[in-house]
């Protein structure tokens, strides 16, 4: 008979080192034969509220997935310097959720902080399309849920940080093709164009009926 109780495959969890940004952790992780091994992640969450502890589901951050309102053949990218690559990558705006922000709430925030644009958030179709999706399980418990919706000008000014170099951009499907081709991509921004090139631009949001 399958049962729904997740075993408990380690001993222990210590903190290595703790930031504001990000935190490492050590466990005294378990095979299924009961012996221990040493496990290393990061995490954006504290001791007390790493998944391993507490098995909630919820997502860290958000990606957003932008459609000019105006002109629904575009969509709003853009191009951030990455200090671990020591180069740009081509991304769709994203960002975390702050303390008890709605996933849609961090997206109209972090849409206004990066770009400068206003974002208006669809909300129909099926919500489990919205659900957290985890961006690297092997390293960390991060999850991201997307937020799909308009903006509806290109006036705006960015509120950056001194340690972020951000590019806007406004993409046609030409564009998005030559930059899944030929750019480095992140992954989330790269399903999600490819999402993008399959879609009518008159009901550009109708995958999400599935």
């Amino acid at each position: 008979m399958h049962s729904n109780k997740k075993p408990i495959k380690h001993s222990g969890i210590q903190t290595l080192y703790e930031n504001r940004f990000l935190n490492f952790y050590h466990m005294d992780a378990l095979t299924d034969t009961g012996r221990t091994f040493d496990y290393y992640f990061v995490s954006r969450n504290k001791p007390e509220s790493i998944k391993a502890v507490t098995g909630i589901h919820k997502a860290e951050g958000i990606v957003i997935y932008p459609i000019l309102k105006s002109d629904p053949t575009k969509i709003i990218m853009i191009k951030q310097w990455r200090y671990p690559l020591n180069d740009y990558l081509y991304e769709l705006p994203a960002g975390l959720i702050d303390g008890e922000e709605s996933a849609s709430e961090a997206a109209i925030r972090e849409m206004k902080e990066e770009t400068g644009l206003t974002f208006l958030p669809y909300e129909g179709g099926n919500s489990s399309f919205r659900n957290p999706f985890y961006m690297g399980a092997g390293y960390t418990d991060e999850a991201s849920s997307a937020v799909f919706g308009y903006v509806e000008e290109l006036d705006g000014s960015q509120a950056l940080e001194d340690t972020e170099t951000i590019q806007v951009l406004v993409c046609d499907k030409e564009e998005v093709r030559r930059i899944l081709r030929e750019e480095k991509v992140s992954l989330r921004a790269g399903y999600l164009l490819m999402q993008f090139l399959s879609s009518d631009p008159l009901h550009p949001f109708q995958f999400l009926e599935g």
